[in-house]
């Protein structure tokens, strides 16, 4: 009786907790957006739902203004030269535009090209090799990152917090005198969750608003056949990690998703990039190797190196003439969805 009135108690005290949990969180939800403009999540017609809604960090104008200040401040690293735009430029779709590798702090290189940052709000991890599943922790780490930014919130707080605009901005946003990490995460998420490629001239195609030419038509057929296995509309990735089988680089010695999981069936394999803006976001691959599509495209028809993780799909590489890889280029050509480049939305603030 006593151990069934007590069970019976503390089931109805973790009700009451759980209860307040969500009173509470609703509440705090309903003040972060108070007095706010809210936005909608921009979702292309054609695209599935994204994985990622902003459930945890509504999204509004001043948050997303905000993200958009916090991305293109230098004080983000420890040096106050290499805010997030330093490698992941409007130019280039938000990715590191015509450079291999990119440019850290203290004239330092990072591993890998860094990667667009577009329809993040689609995928299901994030990075090259798919270490991290929330879009903040894939935030916080180059900040962090001893080569990319080498910064700490600590010292990102101390050199902005007497700052007028972000005194004002961060209390507005997040309800809160102080500034905190987790705002500044939160805030560059709404800026770069926000970021979406989906109006391309393929895009305008399939809505029956343009017409290919033969040689687009030609490729895109191509496309179905050869790559939509790991580059499937309309987001044209899976979110996979695989071997594609390019040769390891003896210097960087990057084996991709073995160095996250330590097994070995993971070793050299690596996101599958969506094949979006591919025409403006040069260079290729993790590492930024190739510098045109055409040597991709060249990769696969030759390229393929043999081993134990390669994906079976390319072990017979990709047959394709001169004229067919030529017009596989002009359909990848038709990804290309330029406005995200010119659109002052996105653009460094005045």
């Amino acid at each position: 009786m006593v151990q069934s009135f007590l069970l019976r108690k503390s089931l109805f005290t973790i009700s009451l907790i759980i209860v307040f949990i969500g009173w509470f969180a609703s509440c705090q939800k309903d003040q972060n957006t108070d007095g706010l403009t809210p936005l909608n999540q921009e979702i292309p017609a054609s695209f599935p739902q994204p994985v990622y809604r902003f459930e945890d960090n509504p999204l509004t104008q001043e948050g997303f203004e905000l993200g958009r200040k916090l991305f293109y401040d230098g004080r983000l690293s420890i040096d106050n030269l290499h805010p997030c735009s330093s490698c992941h430029q409007q130019i280039g779709s938000f990715g590191t535009f015509e450079h291999d590798r990119s440019h850290g702090v203290f004239d330092s290189h990072t591993l890998r090209n860094a990667p667009v940052l577009f329809n993040l709000a689609w995928q299901t991890s994030h990075h090259w090799d798919g270490e991290f599943l929330s879009l903040t922790d894939a935030i916080a780490q180059p900040i962090h990152g001893s080569v990319e930014m080498g910064e700490t919130f600590e010292g990102i707080i101390n050199k902005i917090k007497d700052d007028p605009y972000y005194q004002e901005q961060f209390k507005k946003v997040f309800r809160s005198p102080f500034i905190k990490p987790e705002f500044i995460l939160k805030a560059l998420s709404q800026f770069v969750g926000m970021l979406v490629c989906g109006d391309s001239k393929y895009d305008r195609y399939k809505r029956g608003a343009a017409t290919f030419t033969v040689q687009e038509e030609n490729g895109y057929q191509l496309y179905k056949t050869h790559c939509a296995s790991c580059h499937p509309e309309p987001l044209f990735t899976d979110n996979s990690m695989r071997n594609i089988g390019l040769p390891l680089d003896n210097f960087l010695k990057d084996f991709g998703r073995m160095r996250v999981t330590g097994k070995r069936e993971d070793s050299l394999k690596f996101r599958v990039p969506t094949l979006r803006n591919t025409y403006v976001s040069s260079n290729y691959m993790h590492d930024g190797r190739f510098n045109t599509i055409g040597q991709c495209i060249n990769h696969y028809r030759t390229g393929i190196q043999q081993s134990a993780t390669l994906d079976p799909l390319l072990t017979n590489g990709i047959t394709l003439t001169n004229t067919q890889a030529n017009e596989l280029f002009v359909f990848l050509r038709a990804l290309t969805d330029s406005s995200i480049m010119k659109d002052p939305r996105f653009s460094k603030p005045n």
